[in-house]
């Protein structure tokens, strides 16, 4: 093509994004100011704030330094939730996304307050609706269930309790440490999730875990996407059957390098799994956290993995079909998105 992809270049290129934390999406400035109406942190210089609430974007990877960038004490009020969501979606436009699936953990803004889960939730989906109309973006919500916070049986009360709450959450997540709380433990959350079969799910494994912690998601918490899983590499047998499912890897290149659980991104499995056809899909995990957003991302995966525009559309097209809407509307977005991309080619002259 002949278009050397910059940054700035990437930033304009449309997006469908599957796995991005609200939790680690605030924009800086927002939440400094939130910080100082209630009183949090407020001897701080804004770059003081960035550096203690931010993981160091060249800094070496630290597993738990990146833990403890996440904090609950923020919320004083539900205004303060829904003026952080706000902002995170609107900011989302600066980082060309399209269509996103947007999850958060509703016991994230209730474990430092009085505030019920389903004020949390309704709160943070009106905010983020309002945002996104504004921003002409499309955008559903998962709700991330931490399973090492809670146990089985009361992360099935935390579903139970949120389930059809609203029609914008489209799907369930299971994160949190894969470690000490293996998937195994939570058959009977999952199971019950797709007998009510409202919902499809997605399940973090295989990130800091083997590959048999994602044979377990797909075949026991019927998992219909996968966050990292950056294991599978290491294994060509689930490599066909991520193939044959169509089961979704949301891969996410700076956050596996903070965390270390890919310390060497210019290696990182990403590029590999793609060109074999293994369904792969970027996504930012915690761009205000990271200090790196979904547009870096995309820079690395050109810049190591020799991406092209074609590539990022076909991954796109991928995600889309990976989404956890309904057929008729991923016609619809596809058809979308495909205008999307054919006035970003004309705004910069690729063929």
């Amino acid at each position: 093509m002949g278009l050397s992809l910059t940054p700035e270049i990437l930033r304009q290129f449309p997006k469908v994004e599957l796995h991005r934390h609200l939790e680690g999406s605030y924009p800086l400035d927002k939440l400094y100011q939130i910080a100082l109406k209630n009183k949090l942190d407020n001897s701080m210089s804004f770059e003081e704030f960035k550096i203690d609430n931010q993981f160091p974007k060249d800094g070496e990877p630290d597993f738990l330094l990146f833990l403890a960038k996440f904090r609950n004490h923020w919320y004083k009020s539900l205004s303060d939730i829904s003026f952080l969501t706000y902002h995170s979606v609107l900011n989302l436009k600066n980082d060309g996304i399209f269509y996103i699936e947007l999850r958060f953990n509703p016991e994230h803004f209730t474990a430092a307050n009085n505030f019920s889960r389903l004020s949390v939730v309704r709160t943070i989906i009106a905010a983020g609706n309002r945002a996104a109309k504004e921003a002409d973006i499309y955008i559903r919500y998962l709700i991330t269930l931490n399973r090492g916070k809670h146990d089985p049986k009361e992360l099935l009360e935390i579903y139970n309790h949120v389930k059809n709450s609203h029609k914008s959450i489209c799907g369930f997540d299971l994160a949190g440490d894969e470690t000490n709380y293996p998937p195994e433990m939570f058959r009977e959350v999952f199971q019950q999730i797709k007998e009510d079969g409202y919902y499809l799910t997605t399940v973090h494994a295989g990130e800091v875990s083997p590959p048999t912690q994602i044979w377990e998601a797909i075949n026991n918490l019927h998992a219909s996407r996968i966050g990292h899983g950056t294991s599978s590499i290491l294994d060509s047998d689930l490599q066909k059957t991520l193939i044959a499912r169509n089961v979704l890897l949301e891969q996410c290149l700076t956050s596996n390098y903070q965390t270390g659980s890919w310390r060497d991104t210019s290696s990182h499995p990403f590029g590999r799994l793609y060109r074999m056809g293994v369904p792969v899909a970027l996504g930012s995990d915690d761009p205000s956290i990271q200090d790196a957003d979904l547009t870096d991302d995309y820079y690395l995966a050109a810049k190591y993995f020799n991406f092209n525009i074609d590539d990022f559309v076909q991954m796109n097209l991928n995600a889309l079909k990976a989404a956890f809407i309904k057929p008729g509307q991923k016609r619809y977005l596809k058809i979308r998105y495909l205008k999307a991309v054919s006035e970003f080619k004309n705004r910069f002259n690729i063929t």
